[in-house]
């Protein structure tokens, strides 16, 4: 069995992403890990090569900006790193370059890969989600986070990236996919105030094409202002090995009440059925469980 892993990253510096810490994170599960660096304004590519890993191999893309409208250049560049990874691959790891996943899955990923090896009716794995939200200290509980999406698919050229890169799909088809009993660690909403703006201004061109910086609806902001939410919890985990360096680093605050609840009432109902039963009412899923 041959797993290849696969990213893509630009501006990795100036937005602060954990690029480093998502390519770690799964070194140990792939045979390869393939990083299709964007052209840049920072030192993205000696940020890569700091990781020293014999299983690295950096590709180098330009970025179209003729996708930028909704997001559609990063399914774009996933879709051409997706297509460097080795043609003996049987498996694909597609990471974000603000997911990371904690040792303590690896071997259950490993294992879900295995099972399901000669399968064919299984075209990916799907993955848990816990998304992190101001600290390291919160996660998001409510309907406005996507609980699962699916992460590793079969090296099937057939199969590609979805809309902004949400996920994967088969010439439009949602993919049949099985857990991978593991989560992925969502960590794009943890910053400080001034650099989680900084990151919103910059990836906010990927959306909306034409609009002028000072035309941007935070132009006047000094920093980010993290209450919009309607729902949190603490965590109560353990970061991943790779994240621990990160975390103690951090040198800001961000004072969240999780008591308090912003919901309009369908949502207040909805979420109290999902904290009662753990079911999500009309949950949209970008796959198919088989």
């Amino acid at each position: 069995m041959f797993i290849s892993g696969f990213t893509i990253i630009r501006n990795a510096v100036i937005n602060d992403y954990p690029i480093v810490e998502a390519i770690r994170s799964i070194l140990p599960v792939v045979d390869e890990m393939v990083v299709s660096v964007g052209d840049s304004d920072d030192d993205t590519e000696g940020l890569i090569r700091s990781i020293d890993s014999p299983k690295i191999r950096i590709v180098h893309s330009t970025w179209d900006p003729a996708l930028r409208k909704g997001g559609a250049v990063l399914a774009a560049e996933t879709d051409k790193a997706f297509a460097q990874i080795s043609p003996e691959a049987d498996w694909a790891f597609y990471i974000q370059a603000d997911e990371v996943v904690h040792e303590q899955y690896h071997a259950a990923i490993r294992k879900a890969c295995k099972q399901h090896l000669h399968d064919p009716e299984v075209d990916g794995l799907l993955f848990d989600y816990t998304h992190f939200y101001g600290t390291y200290d919160y996660v998001g509980d409510s309907r406005r986070w996507y609980r699962r999406e699916v992460r590793i698919v079969r090296n099937d050229k057939a199969i590609r990236s979805y809309r902004d890169a949400q996920g994967f799909r088969r010439e439009g088809e949602k993919l049949r996919v099985k857990p991978a009993h593991a989560s992925v660690y969502h960590y794009g909403w943890v910053k400080s105030p001034q650099q989680m703006l900084t990151k919103i201004k910059n990836l906010d061109s990927l959306w909306d094409e034409g609009r002028a910086p000072e035309q941007h609806p935070l132009a006047a902001a000094e920093a980010f202002n993290f209450d919009d939410y309607d729902s949190l919890r603490r965590f109560e985990g353990t970061h991943p090995a790779v994240m621990q360096a990160r975390v103690h680093r951090q040198n800001w605050q961000v004072e969240i009440d999780v008591t308090r609840k912003h919901f309009k009432l369908k949502n207040r109902v909805l979420h109290w059925i999902e904290q009662l039963t753990g079911k999500r009412l009309f949950e949209y899923r970008n796959y198919r469980l088989v």
